[in-house]
């Protein structure tokens, strides 16, 4: 047995979930324009090198200090009903299928919370989730602070090592699915790196390094679903 991991947003999905999520919260009046407009602007200066993306998780994450776990988790719900279900891409679930008839360890590997990854798992029938979870104290409640390591870039090879170790096979025995340069500290480690329809950067990475690039295509009618129209936006303190 051999573990595949996969990525979650633009690889198994079609669409970011983090944008939708964001977005639908702006129109639902869970959170400000303010609070959009600051996640923005934390992005960019991530974009622009100013600061690493693990900050703007751990930043993103302390704006839920505070705030209800049950019913962050019960919206998560209803965004992933409503917006994410549909998004899976046709050949993410092909992919998925060949690996489960093979006898491999399929594990979602992703920056998302545990909110919306332990959702995905349900449906697509995973076998474990490596993701970002937050703390929550005995009332119930977020502290503002992440379990365990960032499940961002170098955090996330740590989670794959650890699963492959547990799993008992090395990672030269593994694949793994993205579609984001920021996953290469994983395709660098792995046995199988595939690349799904690919950002820029990691599409000329591929090119130079010979790894397979592959398109799984967007789900029937198209990759964006019906969301409320709002500003640009960023990565989010829920999915």
């Amino acid at each position: 047995m051999a573990v595949a991991f996969f990525d979650l947003d633009r690889t198994l999905l079609a669409a970011n979930s983090a944008s939708l999520w964001v977005r639908r919260e702006l129109a639902l009046g869970h959170i400000s324009r303010w609070d959009a407009l600051r996640a923005s602007l934390l992005l960019a200066r991530y974009h622009l090198g100013f600061v690493a993306m693990q900050d703007v998780l751990l930043r993103a994450t302390a704006l839920l200090t505070g705030s209800d776990a049950k019913d962050l988790e019960a919206r998560s719900a209803a965004f992933y009903a409503e917006a994410v279900r549909g998004q899976y891409r046709p050949g993410a679930l092909a992919a998925l299928e060949a690996h489960r008839e093979a006898g491999d360890r399929l594990v979602l590997l992703t920056s998302s919370s545990g909110y919306l990854s332990d959702l995905v798992a349900r449906e697509l029938r995973l076998d474990g989730v490596l993701c970002n979870r937050f703390e929550v104290d005995a009332a119930g409640l977020h502290t503002g602070r992440t379990l365990g390591e960032v499940c961002f870039g170098e955090g996330k090879r740590f989670y794959a090592e650890a699963t492959a170790k547990e799993a008992g096979v090395p990672l030269s025995a593994c694949a793994f699915y993205t579609d984001s340069y920021s996953d290469l500290p994983v395709l660098e480690v792995v046995g199988r790196p595939v690349v799904v329809n690919p950002d820029h950067r990691l599409r000329r990475e591929a090119r130079r390094r010979g790894w397979p690039v592959v398109d799984w295509g967007v789900p029937p009618g198209g990759a964006t679903p019906s969301v409320p129209p709002s500003p640009p936006l960023v990565p989010s303190t829920g999915p």
